[in-house]
């Protein structure tokens, strides 16, 4: 992973799943990245499942008007939120936050790899991870 940021978007992965908002007018890619991560069970969890998780909670936190952030990477994101009036399910919304847990939680490689460093890298992430949750609630 090419990552330059803690933040959801600050990594090639996220960045390279956003681009396939274009071909999509409902929240099936959402839907399809929790499917990925909940396929994996208890399994190890691949770096590359956890972007695309953690860039469907962006897209749902957004719908719900509570960005957070935006800049140059957020903005093909915020285009398609302004384009698809969309009411994320609290389903959807529950399905977020399991895929949140799960991410932040033991056998995922991208918890490992924030945390494999010295500093403070890892508790950013983590933090930017909890601000993504707490936006996915009213």
């Amino acid at each position: 992973m090419g990552a330059w940021g803690y933040l959801p978007f600050d990594n090639d992965t996220t960045n390279d799943w956003a681009y396939g908002l274009e071909e999509v007018a409902d929240l099936s890619l959402v839907e399809s990245a929790f499917d990925e991560l909940e396929a994996v069970g208890a399994e190890y969890l691949d770096q590359d499942i956890a972007c695309n998780a953690i860039g469907a909670c962006e897209v749902l936190a957004r719908l719900l008007g509570r960005p957070g952030y935006t800049n140059a990477y957020t903005e093909k994101v915020d285009e398609w939120v302004a384009n698809h009036q969309l009411n994320p399910s609290p389903r959807l919304l529950k399905r977020a936050d399991t895929a949140i847990d799960r991410i932040l939680g033991e056998d995922s490689e991208l918890q490992e790899l924030w945390y494999e460093g010295e500093g403070n890298e890892g508790d950013l992430w983590k933090g930017a991870l909890e601000d993504l949750r707490a936006r996915l609630h009213p």
